[in-house]
């Protein structure tokens, strides 16, 4: 506002003063004389000024003349362009400058203007692929997408912009949520320019939220061709998308196309837990036991998991507890301190009801690192050893309330998940799920509660006496077992 108010009074003062000096010109009563030739003039302030300008234009007028002068020359010389280009050259000058500043106000944010002189460049010059992208790119700032989308389809019928014109059709589809036509306009794009990252990513997105994993793949692998990723990061990603292709044929039934894809998966990501646990189930499925056992030692050694550890015990799932616990011997001297480690072996022998061996098992781990899991096993071990109720329920109510440890966390925004999944559920970004504990993970364990039926049983009448006269935590607690019912078949804390 200042600003404007500035240049005003400056306008105002420019012409006040041009008019004081014209003023002051005729009332000094000075002449100009001017001789041509044999004549002799004598003008005025005010016509000098006039006799300049004049003199000024007809100095241009002559040089345009003596110009023409020249192409007409060489026109009738044989040169029989020399006129047109006289009279192109001009329009195209200024026709240049007008796609300058429509250039300019589209980088200054201006869209207004830049429509204004795209299209006076549009006019001028005989250039359609120059002004119809700028209109195009104008238009979208200005906000008529109507316009901006009439000019982009004028780009997709000319072969050397054809490109830009599908790009601009496609992110206008993508601003519009239609995610199915931009998915085949990216398609298109990509087959029209395949080694461009900026298309490469936006269809593996696109293909990846429409659950085309087999165009994902093929798309990897042409952006890895291009150079766009290393090979580390590629083998992961295409392990991840052949997950997603061998979950997918579960959930259509085709087992055996599901193996074949987990199997894959596995062979280009070991450590990709979900992917070994599948892998394992495959090859079992085949009969193929030492393979599946192979698989889960080897992402064992990569990362202890509660997965790892269930699908181990699916290989052998009516095996005795005892049994159970020397077969899994295999998988505790990987990783003998790891605390998944401890609080598996820990589980099994709550299992084999050996409570003493349990307690030595899981060692100090409910107090270095107690998570809810940890606590609960803790409870289920002072239950088997016969201590008292109030001790029980006091470890059952620190694990209502303590970390649930590690889980599916994105590394991108954070959130935490059930299950691993290859998208995150909230910010959609691709393989970003990671098996850690994240920040501020308090609450009650769905993995600790499995073990709640084991720990608690039937209550005593004395007990009951007590639960009635104190109903706190414990009606916590017995509200926890009946929502969760029974242990997990199969599970190798069960």
């Amino acid at each position: 506002m200042l600003w404007t108010l500035l240049k005003i009074l400056l306008f105002v003062v420019a012409v006040v003063g041009l008019a004081y000096g014209a003023g002051e010109l005729m009332d000094s009563g000075q002449t100009i004389g001017l001789r041509v030739a044999s004549m002799e003039f004598e003008l005025g302030p005010v016509q000098a000024v006039i006799a300049l300008g004049v003199l000024i234009a007809a100095l241009w007028l002559t040089i345009m003349l003596l110009k023409l002068l020249v192409a007409t020359i060489k026109f009738l010389n044989g040169d029989e362009t020399a006129i047109t280009r006289f009279f192109v050259r001009n329009r195209e000058r200024r026709g240049l400058q007008a796609l300058a500043d429509g250039m300019l106000a589209l980088a200054e944010g201006d869209g207004k203007r830049a429509v204004d002189k795209a299209q006076r460049a549009e006019k001028l010059l005989a250039k359609p692929m120059l002004t119809n992208l700028l209109i195009a790119q104008a238009s979208e700032m200005k906000g008529n997408t109507e316009q901006a989308k009439e000019y982009y389809k004028r780009l997709v019928t000319n072969d050397r912009s054809r490109f830009a014109g599908v790009r601009g059709l496609m992110r206008q589809k993508l601003n519009e949520g239609d995610t199915d036509t931009a998915l085949k306009l990216a398609q298109k794009a990509f087959d029209l320019r395949p080694r461009h990252e900026e298309t490469q990513d936006t269809l593996l997105r696109l293909q990846n939220r429409s659950g085309d994993w087999s165009g994902a793949r093929k798309t990897l692998l042409a952006k890895a061709r291009a150079g766009a990723l290393p090979r580390d990061v590629y083998k992961r990603r295409d392990a991840v998308l052949a997950l997603q292709e061998a979950q997918t044929h579960r959930a259509a039934g085709k087992d055996a196309r599901m193996y074949e894809a987990a199997i894959e998966a596995n062979r280009l990501a070991p450590e990709l837990i979900p992917a070994a646990a599948l892998a394992a189930q495959a090859h079992a499925a085949d009969g193929r036991l030492r393979p599946a056992v192979k698989v889960l030692k080897k992402a064992w050694a990569k990362q202890p998991h509660p997965d790892l550890a269930a699908a181990f015990a699916a290989l052998a799932p009516d095996e005795s507890p005892s049994d159970r616990l020397k077969r899994f011997d295999a998988l505790f001297r990987i990783a003998p301190e790891h605390a998944e480690t401890r609080m598996l072996k820990a589980e099994l022998l709550l299992a084999a009801e050996d409570f003493p061996g349990a307690r030595r098992a899981l060692g100090d781990l409910a107090k270095t690192n107690p998570t809810a899991r940890a606590l609960t096993i803790m409870a289920a071990i002072e239950r088997g050893e016969g201590s008292d109720d109030a001790v029980v329920r006091g470890w059952l109510a620190r694990a209502l309330t303590a970390s649930r440890g590690p889980q599916w966390v994105c590394s991108n925004c954070h959130h935490i998940h059930g299950g691993w999944v290859a998208i995150c559920e909230n910010c959609e970004s691709f393989d970003t799920l990671s098996w850690e504990a994240p920040p501020d993970s308090g609450g009650a364990s769905a993995t600790g509660t499995e073990m709640l039926p084991l720990i608690v049983g039937a209550a005593s009448s004395g007990a009951a006496t007590a639960e009635a006269t104190d109903p706190a935590p414990s009606d916590v607690v017995d509200a926890e077992i009946a929502e969760n019912g029974a242990s997990k078949a199969g599970k190798p804390d069960a």
